[in-house]
C-alpha cells in the first residue's frame, strides 16, 4: 500500500511541474507588452508617413539640418540645406521648399525657359548657380531626353505642405566656394559649398 501511494505522490508531483512548466513558458511567449513588438510599431508609423524608418530615425537621431540658405516670395518659402560636390565633378543642391499660400502650389514659374527643358513642367529646371566672382552661370544638368536632373513637382505641393527638394550642376571649380543659387521669382540665395562625402 506504501508503494501504491507512493507512486500516486510522484505521479502528482510530476504533473504540477509539468502543468507550472507549461504555464511558465506559455506566459513567457504571450507578451503582452510593447517591447517584443518594436518593428512592428516602427513599420506602422513609417507607413503611415509614407517613409523609410531607418533613414527618418537617423535622421531624427542627427538633429534639425542646418539651413544654409532660406529665401521667401509670394508665400513660398525655399530653404537650402546642403550643397555639395560630388566625385562626378557635380554640384548637388538641396533643400526644402515650403507652400504658405492658400492653395496648391505647382511650381509653374520655376520651369525653364529653355526649348529642352520646358518639357519638365513645374520644376526647377529654371534653376542656376550664379559665381559672381568668376563671372559664371551654371545651370540645370539634363539628360539625353532633356529632363533635368532636378526635383519635378508632380502634382503640386499642398497649402502648408514642405516638400524635399534637390538639383544637380556642373561643379566649378576647386577654389570656388560662394555661390549663389537662383530660382525665377525668387531672390537669389547665397550659399558656401562643400566637398561630398
Amino acid at each position: 500500500m506504501d508503494i501504491r501511494r507512493t507512486m500516486m505522490a510522484r505521479r502528482a508531483m510530476t504533473a504540477v511541474a509539468i502543468t507550472t512548466g507549461l504555464v511558465l513558458t506559455v506566459a513567457g511567449c504571450g507578451g503582452g507588452g510593447d517591447d517584443d513588438k518594436p518593428d512592428e510599431g516602427k513599420s506602422a508609423r513609417a507607413s503611415a508617413r509614407g517613409g523609410n524608418t531607418d533613414k527618418e530615425e537617423e535622421s531624427q537621431d542627427a538633429g534639425p539640418e542646418k539651413t544654409l540658405a532660406e529665401v521667401k516670395s509670394n508665400g513660398i518659402t525655399l530653404t537650402i540645406t546642403s550643397a555639395n560636390r560630388d566625385e562626378g565633378g557635380f554640384l548637388t543642391v538641396s533643400g526644402k521648399v515650403t507652400n504658405g499660400t492658400s492653395g496648391i502650389w505647382v511650381g509653374s514659374e520655376w520651369r525653364s525657359d529653355e526649348n529642352e527643358l520646358k518639357k519638365n513642367g513645374g520644376s526647377l529646371a529654371g534653376a542656376s548657380l550664379v559665381d559672381q566672382q568668376g563671372k559664371k552661370k551654371y545651370l540645370v544638368l539634363r539628360d539625353t531626353a532633356g529632363r533635368c536632373l532636378c526635383t519635378k513637382f508632380e502634382g503640386g505641393i499642398n497649402e502648408s505642405q514642405s516638400v524635399d527638394w534637390y538639383a544637380q550642376f556642373p561643379a566649378p571649380p576647386e577654389g570656388t566656394s560662394k555661390m549663389e543659387f537662383q530660382v525665377p521669382t525668387m531672390p537669389p540665395a547665397p550659399l558656401e559649398i562643400s566637398d561630398g562625402e
